[in-house]
């Protein structure tokens, strides 16, 4: 049992990351806040109830799962079995504790969890230094620019401080050097100016 325990120790403790999360995420909504309480007083400032509710958190958690895996074999299985955890556990919670099947709510997150390990295959190699990196740094700063902040035309809006602090997490977590890491930013920038103007 131990012998396995050190085998496989990384992925026990996604798969706890992934079930902790899991009922923590369903917990937050199910919480009324009362703020003369000091800790959900908190939680309400920081709104976590909304930051976890939200897809920035769930992709920085991903992609730091995916980066520092050590194979990209082992970056799918990795973060397939994290969204399958916090996947499964949210909804067992909401059905046994809360006492309703959000089915269809839960049909989009089994979805992300499918794909999940294709995309972590893809995020893994961001952290090279080539070309190739650029291009998938750019599509996942892009994507979080567009998560993280409200951008249009004209405008460009900050949608809380977490949020700003998801994306700073994401740029150091996705940083190799100044060169590669500035053509990433300006790809990413213009390209979620492009996607915004066609949705």
């Amino acid at each position: 049992m131990k012998n396995i325990f050190i085998k496989y120790k990384n992925q026990i403790l996604i798969i706890l990351l992934g079930i902790l999360l899991g009922i923590i995420s369903k917990w937050l909504d199910n919480l009324s806040i009362d703020d003369s309480i000091w800790w959900q007083y908190i939680i309400g400032v920081l709104d976590l109830r909304n930051i976890l509710s939200e897809m920035p958190i769930w992709i920085l958690i991903a992609l730091i799962i995916s980066i520092y895996s050590k194979k990209p074999i082992s970056s799918s299985i990795n973060v397939f079995i994290f969204f399958l955890s916090m996947t499964i556990s949210y909804h067992l919670y909401s059905i046994f504790i809360c006492g309703f099947n959000p089915f269809r709510y839960m049909l989009i997150w089994y979805g992300i969890t499918i794909i999940s390990p294709v995309l972590a295959y893809i995020c893994w190699y961001s952290k090279k230094d080539n070309n190739l990196s650029i291009i998938i740094k750019s599509i996942i700063i892009s994507t979080m620019l567009i998560f993280c902040f409200s951008i249009g035309p004209w405008y460009f809006y900050l949608n809380g401080i977490i949020n700003l602090l998801i994306f700073i997490t994401t740029i150091i977590v996705l940083y190799t050097n100044p060169k590669n890491m500035a053509y990433s930013i300006i790809i990413g920038i213009v390209l979620s100016y492009l996607v915004k103007s066609i949705l």
